[in-house]
């Protein structure tokens, strides 16, 4: 562990980092119709302005993670925000449906260096227990409560300033992240050049994770045609492939021993099952506010205020009871409120129900999604040696990513099914009705999840990786 001084500000410009991640996820959603109208998408290509960033940021998390490793988490930490303000400023300056998908590409890739590159620098330069709890509450509070901030800021800057503004936002945002970096950031964090860079691993890693991503995200919005079949099937046959390559490496992307580590490999299952769960619930949320009530963006983004403070106050929370009560108990119990104020916010959504109705459901689902947001990344880091962090943050991220993918897939599909050649009243109702039905569905399996935590037997103690990929 580093001595490192002025963790306090290390600590508040990480949580900037992640907020801006978790801002520029979301702050597109509410400006989609507004940006294809006025770029001429069409409507089979517009649902790409958020494909566009969640495909190479899901497909590249793993090689971001490795690169902070072996590059050095400063260095992919500043990188990560450069790439972020250039492609911000190029998609706000967009003329075509093109240029705007590719400037949102190198966003996700700029992301997908980022996210890990922050958490492993929590994950080396914090001590594992009540410091890094706190780390990870505040971290967590920027994270969760950042996702839903988004959909507001979004709503704000398209109704005032058009959508160009959810973009140009992001400049100077990762100019003050850059030269607070430069300042703040020790450079030994994590510099490992004695170690190669494991090259058919990382192709046949990010080819593959991209494959399956792509075919997740783009299967539920076009159908499931034969570019999705084959990109699945593609990724699939990478990723064995990857595992096989791994096991040969000498010094591989991802060491598997590190998966015998059972913080972190239960972690990755809780992350991933936590994104596919509660990571839909924000999507359904803007239909029906604005398909089902008529909200605008503005308004829409403004029914976020609230389940921003819910997760925001959840967040802090998660850190300081887990180091009371421990990770894995706060985890379940955090699983388990979300799940209730999921299954409220199911049972409360209707035609004509006003958004006072929503509140209690949308406060008890902030609270329990911000603290299992934090917590559940702590306890995946919890044991990890600090020359892995980077990849173990990387993995975990990814989970997120393709749980995300794979629950939007499903539920989405749950939640359509009876909307097809509806108008008017009639649609409103099966738009309705399938939300409701999606929402119960992923209280039921966030329960599920948090069963599983509680159930879990807790290792006796934190096996840290040697660098040969044994377990000591």
């Amino acid at each position: 562990m580093f001595d490192v001084r002025n963790k306090g500000w290390i600590l508040a410009l990480l949580a900037f980092a992640q907020l801006i991640i978790a801002i520029d996820y979301t702050i597109v959603f509410v400006a989609v119709p507004t940006i294809g109208q006025e770029l001429g998408f069409a409507p089979y290509n517009l649902q790409w302005v958020v494909s566009g960033y969640a495909v190479p940021f899901g497909g590249l998390l793993l090689l971001g993670g490795r690169m902070s490793d072996l590059l050095g988490r400063r260095r992919m930490f500043i990188a990560g925000l450069l790439l972020y303000g250039v492609a911000s400023l190029a998609g706000g300056l967009a003329t075509n449906p093109g240029l705007l998908i590719g400037s949102r590409a190198v966003q996700g890739f700029g992301g997908a260096i980022l996210a890990p590159a922050t958490l492993s620098l929590i994950g080396t330069l914090f001590a594992e227990g009540k410091e890094r709890n706190r780390a990870f509450s505040i971290w967590g509070a920027a994270g969760g409560s950042g996702m839903a901030l988004g959909s507001l800021l979004g709503g704000v800057l398209t109704q005032s300033f058009g959508w160009p503004a959810v973009f140009f936002v992001n400049v100077p945002l990762a100019v003050i992240g850059v030269g607070a970096a430069l300042v703040l950031l020790p450079r030994a964090s994590g510099a490992r050049n004695r170690r190669r860079f494991d090259v058919p691993g990382a192709v046949t890693a990010t080819a593959g994770i991209t494959s399956v991503v792509f075919a997740l995200v783009q299967g539920p919005a076009t159908g499931w045609g034969a570019a999705s079949v084959v990109a699945a099937a593609v990724g699939v046959v990478l990723l064995l492939a990857f595992v096989r390559i791994e096991q040969r490496s000498a010094d591989p992307l991802l060491p598997l021993g590190l998966l015998a580590q059972r913080n972190l490999r239960m972690g990755v299952i809780v992350i991933t099952l936590f994104a596919a769960t509660l990571g839909p619930l924000l999507y359904f949320e803007t239909v029906y506010f604005q398909d089902v009530h008529g909200y605008s963006a503005l308004q829409t983004g403004l029914a976020y205020l609230l389940p921003t403070v819910a997760i925001f106050v959840g967040a802090n929370l998660g850190g300081r009871i887990a180091t009371r009560i421990g990770l894995h108990r706060t985890l379940g119990a955090s699983l388990v409120l979300a799940a209730l104020g999921a299954g409220l916010l199911g049972i409360t959504l209707s035609t004509t129900a006003s958004y006072g109705v929503l509140v209690p459901a949308l406060l008890i689902l902030g609270l329990g999604q911000g603290s299992a947001f934090t917590t559940m990344y702590a306890a995946a880091s919890t044991g990890v040696a600090p020359e892995y962090q980077g990849i173990g943050s990387g993995l975990a991220s990814t989970g997120n990513q393709v749980g995300n993918a794979v629950g939007l897939a499903i539920l989405v599909a749950i939640a359509s099914q009876a909307t097809t050649g509806r108008t008017g009243e009639a649609l409103r109702t099966a738009t309705t009705n399938g939300l409701r039905q999606a929402v119960l569905i992923s209280a039921a399996a966030v329960l599920l999840t948090a069963a599983l935590t509680l159930t879990t037997t807790r290792p006796r103690s934190s096996s840290p990786l040697n660098p040969e990929g044994a377990t000591r």
